[in-house]
């Protein structure tokens, strides 16, 4: 086989899915993405990759597209991401993050496709034993969201124990920034993300950024966490999937190594916008932890694989580039025919 696959995405249009996909069709490869759009933006899928409009819920159209598409490999990044949100309503995210999931490898299994990579988290190590993370340390997730995650990982070992699929499982830390040419950023609805909305702040669609928490042991109090550029967890994607082989379930830590507090980033996004970031101070929240921090040396060994995009302030500055040329997201640009 050539270099090349043909690439079959769910949650394609997603935020890290449309990163990927991009840096899928730059790199050559044919891309298929699969997505229902509740969350995804069809304007976010790259023009070199077709975009089928499905829900992993109907088994039936999944297993249609995916004998018909004859694909090579499967990158799986459609999920529900809301921590608090699977606390409140645990069987949804059993039902789309697992139990869709296996319908999806049932569908895989069937079509013969022998490699699959996996969008999972740094949240299934729990409230860490140590930092930075190690793929060692035990796993003992702390909510639905990240139990389900984790039960993906169980099904993956198990499937490549049993019928020889090869997978690799990324656990992203904390995803940040925006594409370098400012085509694709960050659009959720509702945003829980720290960056995207202390960057609504500065463009003066939020009046304040409520900070959850101000008393966790750290330096000044606030929750510490690793941000990794999303090009950067693209390309992690990229080498994950040349690297996959038959039967092994591989998983790997994606994150830069170097943590960064609230305050840092209000700090960093208040020099880089030139705004005043005015803050609420709340409570902390439930099933936060004090500090997240990820030792990647794993997958820069193996895959050779290096975070370039590493300095704070950098990537608040693209992220910031692209909100500032698309307040609305993609509401405000034309939707892909």
């Amino acid at each position: 086989m050539s270099n090349h696959m043909r690439v079959f995405v769910t949650g394609g249009a997603g935020y890290v899915g449309s990163h990927t996909v991009r840096a899928l069709c730059a790199a050559g490869h044919n891309v298929v993405v699969f997505d229902n759009l509740s969350k995804g933006h069809a304007a976010a899928v790259n023009e070199k990759a077709r975009l089928i409009v499905g829900d992993l819920e109907d088994r039936q159209h999944l297993a249609s597209v995916l004998a018909a598409e004859r694909v090579d490999a499967v990158m799986h990044f459609a999920a529900s991401i809301e921590v608090g949100e699977s606390v409140r309503d645990p069987l949804r995210y059993y039902d789309n993050n697992l139990a869709n999931t296996i319908g999806l490898l049932r569908a895989v299994q069937t079509a013969g496709v022998s490699r699959f990579v996996f969008s999972s988290t740094c949240a299934t190590y729990g409230i860490p034993a140590y930092v930075p993370i190690t793929e060692s340390m035990p796993q003992n997730p702390e909510s639905p969201y990240a139990r389900a995650k984790l039960a993906v990982e169980w099904a993956l070992a198990d499937s490549a124990a049993s019928w020889g699929l090869g997978s690799t499982s990324l656990r992203y830390f904390n995803a940040a920034g925006a594409s370098s040419d400012l085509s694709i950023g960050e659009d959720h609805d509702p945003e829980t993300h720290l960056i995207p909305n202390i960057l609504r702040v500065a463009l003066g669609q939020l009046d304040k950024l409520r900070v959850f928490g101000n008393d966790y042991d750290t330096p000044d109090g606030t929750c510490i966490r690793d941000y990794v550029h999303v090009e950067d967890l693209a390309d992690a994607h990229l080498k994950a999937l040349a690297a996959i082989r038959p039967g092994v379930a591989a998983f790997y830590n994606c994150g830069t190594g170097r943590g960064a507090s609230v305050r840092q980033i209000i700090d960093a996004a208040a020099r880089v916008t030139g705004k005043p970031i005015p803050i609420e101070q709340c409570p902390r929240r439930p099933g936060d932890v004090p500090v997240l921090c990820a030792d990647s040396t794993r997958i820069q060994r193996e895959l050779n694989w290096t975070p370039r995009h590493t300095d704070l302030e950098a990537i608040v500055a693209s992220a910031w580039a692209w909100h500032k040329s698309r307040p609305d997201g993609y509401a405000d640009r034309p939707p892909r025919p």
